[in-house]
């Protein structure tokens, strides 16, 4: 039988990791367009401006709460209701819905991306924009995925949601 416990106990500070790294390189990238947006006002349109806004506070909303649940889990992972699946599950939910809306809208802005070809302005920046709203949605989704599981299987255990992610 493998034993869950031990690539939880290895795994969560990775994929949190990969989530708080990947998000601070979208807080930079968006945080830089939005400040050229407002002193420049030489966004392509009003959509990409907003949705680019909405990918930095996204951005910021992901390493915050992050990083509190990654300190939380490294401090202690199998105790208290900030740890259960079910903190982690809410969180993860709402995060992922934030990805999932930010990065679509980005790509609905952008036409499904730019060709640079054209000297559209900000053009490498908001592709790289759009890619790592893309690549944090991915690491969302497979952390959700993990916590669904461990979800079940606590729930099979006796321990419902409430329980930790590591038994």
């Amino acid at each position: 039988m493998v034993d869950f416990d031990t690539h939880i106990r290895r795994g969560h500070p990775v994929i949190f990791g990969l989530i708080i790294l990947f998000s601070i390189i979208e807080l930079a990238i968006s945080a830089w367009l939005v400040s050229r947006f407002n002193l420049r006002h030489d966004f392509l349109s009003i959509a990409v401006r907003d949705r680019t806004r909405f990918l930095l506070f996204t951005s910021c909303w992901t390493i915050f709460f992050g990083l509190f649940y990654f300190a939380l889990f490294i401090h202690s992972p199998t105790g208290g209701i900030m740890t259960s699946v079910l903190s982690h599950a809410v969180f993860l939910i709402l995060t992922w819905i934030f990805w999932t809306a930010g990065a679509a809208a980005i790509t609905a802005a952008l036409g499904g991306g730019l060709n640079c070809s054209q000297h559209f302005v900000y053009c490498g920046q908001l592709n790289a924009l759009e890619g790592f709203a893309w690549v944090v949605w991915i690491f969302v989704t497979f952390a959700l995925l993990v916590v669904f599981f461990r979800g079940i299987s606590a729930s099979r255990r006796g321990d419902g949601f409430r329980g930790g992610l590591v038994a």
